[in-house]
């Protein structure tokens, strides 16, 4: 009887065991390719760069400044990864505008929208763009206009 009961539960344990084990796995998620930077993000900030970190960042700016490695992802998004196209005549209708996307105001609470885009002085960094997913590229319409703001993946397919 006790055999019975023992091999019932060893049973029950290792059907949960298999179960759990199963579920904890996210089958659809891509494994991560290791980040590769192109050479330019070894170049010093421009000031248009610390300029653009300075407003987002604020005080905390040196939080940035003085890690290697977070400077050198932003320096990639920067320079390597925010690409803006104009594209007159065409219907852009169908992409997501970004007034969409909220500001990262989060360490700056006073900064703002661009009224009117110019590929100048367009800061990427104002907005929670999701620059760290597993995601493909992902491309945004500056409203009503003709600039397209694609974000492209730090982990190339």
């Amino acid at each position: 009887m006790k055999s019975k009961l023992f091999l019932s539960l060893a049973f029950i344990l290792s059907l949960l065991t298999v179960n759990t084990t199963y579920s904890q796995q996210n089958h659809k998620q891509k494994s991560l390719t290791h980040v590769v930077y192109n050479d330019n993000v070894n170049a010093p900030l421009s000031n248009t760069e610390l300029q653009f970190i300075n407003d987002v960042y604020g005080d905390n700016s040196d939080d940035i400044l003085n890690n290697s490695n977070r400077l050198k992802d932003v320096k990639n998004i920067l320079r390597n990864r925010v690409e803006i196209m104009y594209l007159p005549g065409k219907d852009l209708s169908s992409f997501v505008n970004l007034s969409t996307v909220p500001l990262f105001n989060s360490y700056n609470k006073s900064l703002t929208r661009d009224a009117f885009f110019n590929e100048a002085t367009f800061n990427p960094l104002k907005y929670q763009f999701n620059f760290h997913s597993r995601d493909e590229n992902k491309t945004f319409r500056f409203d009503n206009s003709q600039y397209l703001i694609i974000i492209k993946s730090q982990h190339p397919q």
